[in-house]
């Protein structure tokens, strides 16, 4: 029987940055962590190797309407190429609206954020939505 997933790292890429968050089956809650440059492979390795996640999310941005975008193809390429260079099984989830909620939850707590952080707060919104959505016990 497969180990149960306990770690999962969730991607909210974008073509400058790409913001990052950790997450926990057992809380299926998200944290944001740093944001890393867009094809920063050595700081994302990093990463992968202080949190030793089982599992990796990447947000497939869409359309209002569910299509392709612009950024679609390239979303799914970094999903494509983690899975390959770390061999740690990637899913893409529907990201629509995480950003926008990220500024949301910014402004709410009235705490000035960076771009960055926004991204990284976006990939912790990706990574909850994964863990209470499609993680199955």
């Amino acid at each position: 029987m497969p180990e149960k997933l306990k770690t999962v790292i969730g991607f909210d890429f974008g073509s400058h940055w790409i913001g990052v968050a950790v997450g926990q089956t057992l809380t299926r809650q998200a944290s944001p962590l740093e944001a890393v440059k867009n094809n920063d492979w050595e700081s994302i390795k990093r990463l992968l190797d202080a949190w030793q996640p089982q599992k990796l999310v990447v947000g497939l941005p869409l359309s209002m309407a569910g299509k392709d975008q612009e950024m679609t193809a390239s979303a799914k390429r970094f999903g494509r190429q983690l899975e390959g260079r770390f061999g740690i099984a990637t899913s893409m989830i529907d990201e629509r609206l995480t950003t926008r909620e990220a500024y949301q939850i910014a402004e709410q707590t009235q705490c000035k954020k960076s771009k960055q952080e926004i991204d990284s707060l976006a990939a912790a919104l990706i990574t909850e939505s994964w863990l209470q959505n499609y993680h199955q016990d």
